[in-house]
């Protein structure tokens, strides 16, 4: 299974968990697992990692998306399919050693595919004004 790809899946649960608003996360992740067939250990670690990574540094997280929005607007404003996009996104950019124009590119093809119209603009959007900080 490619990065990309299982950056998707990674998407996918985050998207599940934002919507759901669920208190065991340990217990949907293995759900999801389980439900998805993903076996394959570098997917697993990914995907594991990227939750509870997002969840650990949450606030950080979501002050980062405040902060680049446009003075109207809140977070509770962006749609979860773009919410989650981002957190994975600056996790990636924050957290980890992924080249940014790596997770910028895989963020806004996440939000073509599962996004609005506008998806892909907004993402960049915010994503280009986290780096430029």
């Amino acid at each position: 299974m490619n990065r990309s790809r299982i950056r998707e899946e990674a998407f996918k649960l985050i998207y599940s968990l934002e919507i759901q608003k669920k208190e065991n996360i340990e217990e949907q992740l293995e759900l999801y697992l389980e439900d998805n067939n993903l076996s394959d250990e570098d997917a697993v670690s990914y995907i594991k990692d990227a939750v509870f990574g997002i969840e650990k540094n949450k606030e950080e997280i979501e002050e980062e998306i405040s902060k680049n929005l446009k003075s109207d607007w809140k977070l509770e404003r962006i749609s979860k399919i773009d919410l989650s996009i981002l957190k994975l996104a600056i996790y990636e950019i924050k957290y980890k050693d992924l080249p940014f124009k790596v997770a910028i590119n895989e963020a806004v093809e996440l939000a073509k595919k599962y996004g609005e119209d506008s998806s892909q603009k907004f993402v960049n959007g915010i994503l280009a004004s986290v780096v430029k900080e």
